[in-house]
């Protein structure tokens, strides 16, 4: 599988640096943005739709952010026009390892697996192996 565009969500600079690494490590992985908030996450999606930015098919998500954290993302995210949110994956990357959150994970329809931080080469393989 071969994924046009991911979409990291995180407010930490070392880990979205991290992250980027890893998944421009990965064959399948070509275009990475990067944003450092939920509510810039938002403003991303909503400019794809005017082509000012790529969709992305992936969306790697972080929880524990300011102002806008993961799960207010996601309120936000199931309220924007189908247009922009069809065929976009949601993964949770965290390092909550709440038992809350990993329920509220499986029971939420938009995400499509929840992972403990950080990300790796073997990580992704076992992902995608999920989706495609």
């Amino acid at each position: 599988m071969l994924v046009n565009c991911t979409l990291l969500i995180d407010d930490d600079k070392a880990t979205n640096f991290y992250n980027k690494k890893v998944l421009s490590r990965h064959d399948s992985f070509n275009e990475i943005r990067v944003v450092y908030s939920g509510k810039e996450a938002l403003e991303y999606l909503i400019e794809s739709k005017d082509g000012k930015n790529v969709k992305p098919n992936f969306i790697f998500l972080d929880l524990n952010m300011p102002a806008m954290n993961g799960w207010e993302f996601l309120v936000e995210f199931k309220k924007l026009n189908q247009e922009i949110t069809a065929g976009i994956k949601i993964f949770i990357v965290t390092t909550s390892s709440d038992p809350n959150d990993i329920n509220k994970a499986i029971e939420n329809k938009l995400i499509n697996d929840f992972i403990n931080k950080p990300l790796s080469l073997g990580l992704l393989e076992d992902l995608l192996s999920k989706v495609s």
